[in-house]
């Protein structure tokens, strides 16, 4: 049986008068790909902040491989191996995309003023093995092929793929993906589910995944967990889930 990497324990978020979370619960095991879906509103974007360290919760808990770190800023949650992408890709549009990948490993020697001048070798050794990993992703992800153009130019499934590639330069634990499937033409979209499996498979890399899509849900994830009103609905494989009254009620109301 798998282990949780992630469990969340009686979370709570209030925004002024406003409750977008409310004493939620739910673990994500280890190497899995869990859906996360429910209606607009329901805390799913709220609930990803503050895994991330996006937000401070107003109570509870999030714990990350037996490790507590709710409240913690979202670069030491980033440290501690979860990445998080948005629903509406952040590139840097002037850069290449393979100079989008390469801007991803944190502590660069060539960060530092002093060292980028002192030690100007092993600044070009650390680049030369950043960019072999950045290359090794693209063909990893299918996007070899446009490396070197300006990411402002690539279409909006590609931008999703530049998406995935950026958190695996990470070398994440755990990817949170929000609305992964958003506005991706079906044959770009079979990239994204291949290069997620394969992430899972070939890297070990845990899914937490918001999605709106529920052909998409039905075809990639293991588990899914279903939010209303701040909270978990119901959770389960996800055909199970796709047929509780419960879930549907939650979608159209009564």
């Amino acid at each position: 049986m798998a282990s949780a990497i992630l469990r969340v324990r009686g979370l709570v978020m209030d925004f002024g008068g406003v409750r977008a979370v409310d004493n939620c619960s739910l673990n994500v095991d280890e190497g899995s790909i869990t859906g996360l879906i429910g209606p607009n509103g329901a805390g799913k974007t709220t609930l990803f902040n503050l895994v991330a360290g996006f937000h401070k919760p107003t109570a509870g808990r999030v714990t990350f491989r037996d490790e507590r770190i709710d409240g913690l800023p979202s670069y030491l949650i980033f440290r501690k191996g979860i990445v998080r992408t948005f629903q509406i890709p952040r590139e840097l549009k002037r850069m290449s995309v393979l100079e989008n990948l390469m801007l991803v490993p944190s502590d660069q020697i060539g960060e530092s003023m002093w060292r980028a001048v002192a030690a100007r070798w092993l600044v070009k050794r650390q680049e030369r093995a950043i960019e072999a990993q950045a290359r090794e992703v693209l063909e990893f992800t299918g996007l070899s092929e446009v490396a070197d153009l300006p990411a402002e130019g690539l279409s909006g499934g590609q931008k999703k793929l530049l998406e995935l590639a950026r958190t695996l330069m990470a070398k994440p634990r755990m990817v949170l993906l929000d609305e992964p499937g958003a506005g991706v033409n079906p044959t770009l979209l079979r990239r994204l589910v291949d290069g997620i499996r394969r992430a899972r498979e070939e890297l070990g890399i845990t899914f937490l995944i918001i999605e709106h899509d529920m052909g998409l849900v039905m075809r990639l994830c293991d588990h899914v967990i279903v939010m209303s009103e701040g909270s978990v609905l119901t959770q389960g494989a996800p055909a199970a889930v796709q047929q509780d009254d419960r879930v549907v009620r939650a979608y159209l109301g009564d």
